[in-house]
């Protein structure tokens, strides 16, 4: 269906910028409202906003009068929705008013008109209740002002067909906005959901007293933003503010109808900025906040945790994608980042005790953590790897089975399955990838790729700091899969570059990774080791380069790691005779750290303990400066190794460290 004539009912702020947006970009708007007073004085502001654009060079060629010619506005709905593919509804935040609307304009339009309603907040199922077209009824959110945002909210609601949110999201697109997806129908959608949390805190601050407005503005203030939080309410209107909580309190959670101060001012008239008092004094122009009064008693810790919650609670329902989410938060609220990018920057367990905190701390079940927090998938979330509820009860049986390995070895929060490699975190910060490409766990050019993606997808998981390399069954690697076809001489370059590069990964990924040397560790399989930073095995694991008795050479970093680590004449007689050691031998060369009996159960034990007492940050610096200062003059090491002692001298860990040592108590450490 092709959209050309749009009619927007109610030419308030919102209905007289969506109007003017959709002008600009060549289509044509009948506005409606209920008087012609109330009409012309919108279309004045619209005038005088096109007028400014054109003189900024930013309506596209076209001219303030060219844009106006296609508005006309109308006292009537039948007259202004009749001819209409599109009907946008702008009047003000009342279910009964909205419905009222949606009901009259049904008897106007045609069949296939789609009806839309611009509503920040209240579910489009229950405007749509009562009309008799309900699949051509969707949610169409523009921010303010709309001629500025960038965001436009596209709302599925239960009875919407695919079809008129297609064409929706490819309209939005045409008026240069970004379209967010809203795929399940939920109050305040996904940008004001994500606030409403942010809200409530604000008002709990002051009900219990924590601190003053404009202390707190002032903290806040003082973090980068441009107003403050009470500001802010002031400035968008505390019946707006009292409205949307009410309403959330209804259909989100009571505890949002906690909060008594705005109760208070809302009862009073003192609605901010509109009325000249609020929170603040505005009757004499913008109030002053002092930000040498900011307090001590918020974080910004706060704000983040109940964003990062809330956009977990909207991924685990389904009701967008974690990309949308981020985009819709950074274009809906003019900001340069959303949750999802800060969350990848904590644990779920640090996001986790922070909301236990603020639970606690104001009786709110609001700010309780989100189930992916609580059971340590906050990264499988905001990547978008949550499994279906159906699907994680199967992994759950599965898990039953493995009971006596998994109280070993601690319990996966998460498993990721490739095409030939397996990835696991565990609860106790440690990840293992398996080769899975039994019997031999041979080393394709697929398994390759795979093992990049995994290596990559924990590079930055501040949930993980320790990488255990296995291999499934009995065996680590018996090398590369030769079975694969090769065309050409500079093909089988190419493959021998790929290997080495993706085995640099895991000499260069700020994790300690150790590999598990066990059956057969032969070619390929002994070169991924040789990459790791630690390794383990049995006594009798068969180890070896054969790449010399097939006219070959070790191609993905043999030749260069294993001199490194037992010299170069050592090196020299294994890879020439292509002979094969065992671990026993290869333990008394310095190739393996640790024998084990059980070596997959017992190097979970030296993973959790190194990721739970060894500094992550000091790991990653001593992992460089081994690996990066042995390839340099011993002066140039020296620089290297100072300037990791800087590095390190301004984060939290060595103040915990310190504090931990002088108290006697294990030391949390966070990577930071």
């Amino acid at each position: 269906m092709e959209i050309k004539n749009v009619a927007v009912l109610g030419s308030g702020t919102m209905g007289q910028g969506i109007a003017e947006v959709f002008a600009i970009y060549g289509y044509n708007v009948k506005m409606e409202d209920i008087s012609e007073e109330i009409l012309n004085k919108a279309l004045k502001k619209i005038k005088e906003s096109l007028v400014k654009l054109e003189q900024k060079g930013q309506l596209f060629g076209k001219t303030s009068d060219e844009v106006m010619s296609r508005i006309s506005t109308f006292t009537t709905i039948e007259e202004a929705v009749k001819d209409a593919d599109l009907v946008i509804e702008a009047v003000p935040e009342n279910l009964d008013l909205k419905k009222k609307v949606f009901s009259e304009v049904e008897k106007f339009v045609r069949k296939e008109t789609i009806i839309a309603s611009n509503t920040s907040n209240i579910r489009i199922t229950d405007i749509a209740k009562d009309l008799k077209y309900r699949d051509r009824v969707a949610g169409l959110h523009f921010f303010n002002p709309p001629v500025l945002m960038k965001l436009v909210e596209v709302i599925k609601a239960e009875e919407t067909s695919d079809e008129v949110i297609d064409v929706l999201v490819d309209l939005v697109k045409k008026i240069g906005k970004y379209p967010l997806k809203v795929m399940k129908d939920t109050p305040g959608f996904v940008v004001n959901r994500i606030n409403a949390p942010e809200s409530l805190l604000f008002c709990l601050y002051i009900d219990n007293k924590v601190a003053t407005p404009e202390e707190i503005d002032a903290y806040f203030k003082s973090q980068g933003l441009p107003m403050g939080p009470y500001e802010l309410m002031d400035y968008v209107g505390i019946d707006i503010v009292y409205d949307s909580l009410e309403y959330f309190a209804k259909t989100l959670n009571p505890c949002y109808g906690k909060c008594n101060t705005i109760k208070e001012l809302y009862n009073n008239k003192m609605l901010g900025m509109k009325t000249g008092k609020g929170f603040y004094d505005w009757s004499k122009g913008r109030p002053l906040i002092d930000v040498k009064k900011a307090t001590d008693k918020v974080s910004m810790m706060d704000v983040l945790a109940l964003e990062i919650n809330e956009a977990v609670k909207l991924i685990e329902e389904g009701v967008a994608t974690p990309e949308d989410i981020e985009n819709g938060v950074k274009y809906g609220m003019n900001r340069p980042y959303g949750p999802i990018s800060v969350a990848k920057s904590f644990t779920s367990m640090e996001i986790k005790s922070k909301l236990e905190e603020l639970a606690n701390k104001f009786n709110c079940n609001v700010f309780e953590p989100a189930e992916s927090i609580k059971n340590g998938l906050l990264r499988d979330a905001v990547e978008g790897r949550l499994k279906k509820k159906e699907e994680e009860g199967k992994r759950k049986e599965e898990g039953k089975k493995e009971g006596a390995a998994e109280i070993k070895e601690g319990k996966v929060i998460s498993a990721q399955q490739y095409k030939t490699i397996k990835v696991e975190k565990y609860e106790n910060k440690v990840a293992k990838i398996i080769l899975n490409r039994p019997k031999y766990n041979l080393i394709s050019g697929e398994l390759l790729e795979e093992l990049e993606k995994a290596i990559k997808y924990l590079w930055n998981d501040p949930e993980v700091n320790v990488v255990v390399i296995t291999g499934e069954g009995n065996v680590l690697s018996a090398g590369a899969d030769l079975n694969e076809f090769v065309g050409s001489s500079f093909q089988f370059l190419e493959n021998s570059r790929k290997g080495e590069r993706v085995f640099q990964l895991l000499s260069e990924i700020p994790k300690l990774t150790i590999a598990v040397m066990k059956g057969y560790a032969l070619g390929g399989g002994f070169e991924l080791s040789l990459a790791c930073d630690l390794r383990v095995g049995t006594e009798d694991v068969q180890i070896g380069f054969p790449e010399v008795t097939l006219g070959l050479v070790p191609g993905w970093g043999g030749t260069q790691r294993l001199s490194r680590i037992i010299g170069l004449g050592k090196a020299m007689e294994l890879i020439v005779t292509g002979q094969r050691i065992s671990g026993k031998e290869a333990y008394s060369l310095g190739i393996l750290n640790k024998i084990y009996k059980n070596p997959d159960e017992e190097v979970m034990e030296l993973a959790k303990s190194i990721a739970q007492n060894s500094a992550p940050l000091a790991v990653a610096m001593v992992k460089r400066l081994l690996n990066k200062g042995s390839q340099v003059p011993i002066d140039v090491g020296l620089e290297m190794e100072s300037f990791a002692m800087g590095v390190l001298f301004s984060t939290e860990d060595l103040k915990e460290g310190i504090i931990s040592f002088l108290q006697k108590k294990k030391p949390e450490f966070k990577g930071r």
